[in-house]
């Protein structure tokens, strides 16, 4: 195995981490309890951004290093970040979960289908085969096999949730494209957002707070893990990994949050579920065919 084939698969690896990452978020929102979305969103934000500092001043780094980028940068970061939970968020406040859920989780696809126009990338016919498998896995989740129908008083949900979409898959792929920002940069981004976040949440959203200690280490885990580091391998990943494969991988984190679900009691196992792995890990091993054999 050449040095420049490893570097590849421990990005790819590297970036794998934060889709077993986002994997947990459901549970642990559930554990934070009823804190609203967009105050969620900023103290997590706020927990990461302090986790970011903290690493820059243990390691006698300069913060202010990596806060000067040109305009396109920061508009990406902050935009794909704070971005993707706005419309998110928008899209489930203003459309039925299942359908705003399902059209939200095209981004996987997107990522795939996006990146061939990144340059020396190639979409094959494995890697597209691959995220469809995953789709169609991830819409057995999110419907539990039961019919779904899009209503057009949802179109504003709808239309979030396509947004939302495009978001991440376009921060994702386009990120590639800034391989020479390095991925402390990330940190700010998360501070920027969880400024941004908590401008919504007074805007939109009155203030609970966690009750008990229980609830709060469930906000520290958040703003360390989903929506925290995850962040920062993703964008390692996707900068130096197989972006392809990482797009489909990504279709493990319903899967992932399912079983989580399951194995907490919070949960059914159905056969819909069983269904949904098999399609999702086939996908995942189909579109990492070349990565896998080396080639």
């Amino acid at each position: 195995m050449t040095s420049e084939l490893a570097t590849y698969r421990r990005a790819t690896l590297i970036g794998f981490t934060a889709i077993l990452m986002w994997g947990t978020l459901a549970l642990l929102t559930v554990w934070s309890g009823n804190v609203p979305p967009f105050q969620l969103i900023a103290m997590c934000f706020a927990i990461a951004f302090v986790g970011a500092l903290a690493k820059w001043l243990l390691n006698r780094e300069n913060p202010l290093d990596h806060l000067g980028h040109a305009g396109p940068v920061w508009l990406l970061g902050v935009g794909g970040l704070f971005g993707y939970h706005f419309f998110y968020f928008l899209a489930l406040r203003n459309a039925p979960a299942v359908e705003a859920g399902l059209i939200a989780y095209l981004w996987p696809l997107l990522i795939v289908v996006f990146s061939a126009l990144l340059p020396g990338e190639r979409l094959r016919w494995f890697h597209l085969a691959g995220a469809v498998m995953g789709l169609g896995g991830s819409a057995l989740l999110i419907t539990g096999g039961g019919s779904i129908s899009f209503k057009s008083e949802f179109a504003l949900g709808y239309g979030a949730a396509v947004a939302c979409a495009l978001t991440w898959s376009t921060y994702s792929v386009v990120s590639r494209r800034f391989g020479h920002v390095k991925t402390d940069t990330v940190g700010w981004f998360c501070g920027a957002s969880a400024v941004l976040g908590l401008i919504a949440h007074l805007v939109f959203e009155e203030t609970v707070w966690p009750a008990g200690a229980g609830q709060w280490l469930a906000v520290l885990a958040l703003g360390l893990g989903p929506v925290g580091l995850a962040f920062f391998v993703w964008d390692y990943g996707v900068k130096r990994g197989n972006i392809q494969s990482l797009g489909v991988f990504s279709y493990a984190a319903p899967l992932i949050s399912t079983l989580l679900l399951i194995a907490f009691g919070a949960a059914d196992l159905t056969w819909a579920v069983a269904i949904a792995c098999a399609a999702i890990v086939g996908g995942a091993l189909l579109a990492s065919k070349e990565i896998i054999l080396g080639r």
